[in-house]
């Protein structure tokens, strides 16, 4: 168990009349496998274990804007035993609902949750079980997927796969929408289509008072990705991610604009510059 302080798991900023609150759920150790040349990829990932094991975040975003209280993705929190097992590479912090509750949102609070992508350190916490049945674990919110990600999604036919069991019971209750390209949860809060990690990534823009923030998901694991945009995991969609990644970067040095991802390490706020004819992730 990770034995951090909520003020080491918790972190705050205003960006115009949003505040958006990021929580890391924990520490999760991981191998990304870039298909990248693998003198290259140890300079530029020196943190690494020797067989490419890395210590990652796993982050998600709260964001306070008017009446809208919005969680993007749910992490894992308050994983069952079972889950504790067959996940041993995972360290978990306090928790996103713990995380909530030192910022006065309660689950019943929440407005809208909405998903990066379907995999699954994004969404095992959506749903909970209770009396035997698994009901929506923010039992006031509008839950929103990227259409992509669930239309003709193979892993819907499979009743006990863990898309069927967390997103199956949201769409029998009539709480999930599905956002094409550009989905506008509220005025000032917009998911944007940003494919290649899965087909309906997405990423969440905020804008206000002529501030940006941009919740990125997986559109990059690790910073050495901001540099070189053609790196990449296995079973991802190279030239799309690299598409997505590029128009994200032009757009963010453009505006300014304040970056998080999921998997960057405590505390993730950064921003991108360019540099030597592309970009560089600076911490912020």
């Amino acid at each position: 168990m990770d034995t951090r302080l909520p003020t080491q798991y918790v972190t705050s900023r205003q960006f115009g009349e949003a505040t958006v609150t990021l929580i890391d759920d924990g520490i999760l150790r991981w191998n990304p496998h870039l298909q990248a040349p693998e003198a290259a990829r140890r300079l530029a990932m020196p943190e690494a274990e020797a067989d490419g094991t890395l210590a990652l975040g796993l982050h998600v975003a709260h964001i306070r804007l008017g009446d809208a209280s919005i969680l993007v993705d749910t992490g894992y929190d308050d994983p069952s035993p079972e889950f504790a097992r067959s996940h041993p590479n995972f360290a978990s912090s306090p928790g996103v609902e713990a995380g909530l509750s030192t910022i006065g949102v309660r689950p019943e609070a929440i407005t809208h949750v909405l998903f990066t992508h379907p995999h699954g350190d994004h969404f095992a916490a959506a749903t909970i079980e209770r009396a035997g049945t698994r009901v929506p674990r923010y039992p006031h919110a509008r839950y929103v997927l990227g259409r992509r990600d669930w239309e003709g999604n193979p892993e819907r036919e499979r009743p006990d796969s863990a898309l069927s069991l967390h997103f199956g019971p949201l769409a029998r209750l009539g709480s999930l929408d599905l956002a094409d390209d550009e989905h506008e949860v509220v005025p000032g809060v917009t998911m944007l289509n940003a494919p290649g990690e899965t087909p309906g990534h997405a990423i969440v823009r905020v804008a206000s008072a002529g501030e940006r923030f941009y919740f990125l998901g997986d559109l990059f694991h690790h910073a050495c990705e901001v540099v070189h945009t053609d790196w990449y995991s296995p079973g991802r969609d190279r030239d799309v991610l690299q598409n997505s990644r590029e128009r994200l970067l032009a757009e963010a040095v453009a505006t300014n604009a304040t970056l998080a991802f999921t998997h960057g390490l405590f505390r993730p706020w950064g921003r991108v510059v360019s540099a030597n004819g592309g970009y560089r992730w600076e911490r912020a």
